[in-house]
């Protein structure tokens, strides 16, 4: 297995500093299903073949090895939270660090994965009939919130990482997390944002509860199989109800997570002031994360593009202050931002527009072309590179 430590060797920058030890370097034939993709992988080809922070698939080696691509950057840890290890021993510097110091410096990304795996196995605690210790699922969520208040963009790339198998578990742990942002976002006291970081986590935690040959049907669920899914609010208010760390309006917000401003929501079709502040705040948590993750039934989506969704198609069903402080998560892109457009270009921007934020002026990098993305309706932001 061939590593790379020192990503001046990859792409000619000296990023090391900003990616620590994150990435190795791998030859074709030592990759692993569930290694993440560490950079753009190009051929004989305009646009990558395979993106940046895709999960390999066995398909997608097999692609990779169609183009005769020798060997790649993937992170180190794999999306099962588990160590993508050497076959060869290699000098590590960090071996030398102290754990401390080695937590501080750890990615959040490294972090969530390891969260996701930590939450997985209270889940499957919850399946068995075991109550929920919320003194564990603090000790997944604090270190976690800590760590997106001082990365807050790397918070709006955890979507990157979704796939079938992981979803359910990785969407519980990113719905605390960006239920927290959106609190911190509304200035929020520290108390309420770590209320709403186990509110978000805790509102699938009925989940547990139904069947898994409902929960993890690979096809499209019946009419009455889906009934049974919309229970999972109440089954997660009754794990709940009995614990004396999590306030009254924490509970009320797992129980009313899926009511929907317009009473199109569930259990009970509640609207406006009658759905908790908490809800309101989960629910666009809960619904963002969702539309920008990998699903069986449907591939993940630009934030940008579900955001514009969220504000025009479903105007009227979610808080526009929660959606407006989730948006100024990747809405604070300044001009000379370089982003990616979702046809694969490349481009610059060059002017934001206050009533357009998610449209701006933008210049080709390839061909010089400025183009206004609010008249190229066709075109949206995949994602902020630098």
């Amino acid at each position: 297995m061939f590593l790379l430590f020192n990503t001046m060797e990859y792409n000619g920058k000296n990023d090391s500093q900003h990616l620590g030890w994150k990435i190795v370097r791998v030859h074709i034939n030592e990759l692993q299903e569930g290694c993440i993709v560490a950079d753009d992988i190009f051929s004989l080809t305009n646009r990558p073949i395979v993106a940046k922070k895709t999960i390999l698939t066995h398909e997608l080696i097999n692609i990779l090895k169609m183009f005769l691509i020798e060997e790649i950057p993937v992170e180190k840890l794999k999306v099962d939270g588990a160590s993508f290890i050497p076959d060869e021993p290699v000098y590590d510097p960090r071996d030398e660090i102290k754990d401390t110091a080695n937590r501080s410096s750890e990615s959040l990304e490294d972090m969530f994965l390891k969260g996701v795996q930590d939450y997985k196995k209270e889940f499957k605690n919850w399946q068995s009939g075991m109550q929920i210790d919320i003194s564990k699922i603090r000790n997944i969520m604090l270190p976690l919130i800590e760590k997106s208040e001082s990365h807050p963009s790397d918070l709006f790339s955890l979507h990157h990482l979704s796939t079938n198998d992981e979803y359910m578990h990785q969407h519980s742990v990113a719905v605390g997390l960006l239920s927290a942002f959106i609190g911190r976002k509304l200035k929020y006291t520290k108390g309420d944002i770590v209320q709403l970081a186990l509110g978000g986590c805790l509102s699938d935690s009925g989940m547990a509860k139904i069947k898994p040959s409902i929960l993890f049907k690979n096809s499209t669920l019946t009419l009455q199989e889906f009934e049974e899914i919309k229970k999972h609010p109440a089954y997660s208010y009754k794990m709940v109800q009995n614990i004396s760390l999590l306030r009254e309006t924490t509970k009320l917000g797992i129980f009313q997570h899926h009511e929907r401003l317009d009473g199109s929501g569930y259990p009970f079709g509640e609207q406006n002031n009658k759905i908790n502040t908490f809800a309101k705040i989960i629910a666009v948590a809960d619904t963002f994360h969702a539309m920008t993750s990998n699903r069986l039934y449907r591939k993940k989506q630009s934030p940008f593009k579900v955001l514009e969704m969220m504000l025009q198609d479903m105007f009227g069903k979610y808080d526009i202050a929660a959606m407006q402080a989730i948006g100024s998560g990747f809405m604070t892109f300044s001009i000379g931002s370089t982003v990616k457009l979702s046809d694969g270009q490349i481009a610059e921007i060059l002017f934001i527009e206050e009533k357009f934020p998610t449209r701006p002026l933008v210049k080709i990098q390839q061909t010089g072309e400025i183009l206004h993305l609010e008249k190229y309706r066709q075109l949206y932001i995949e994602e902020v590179l630098k």
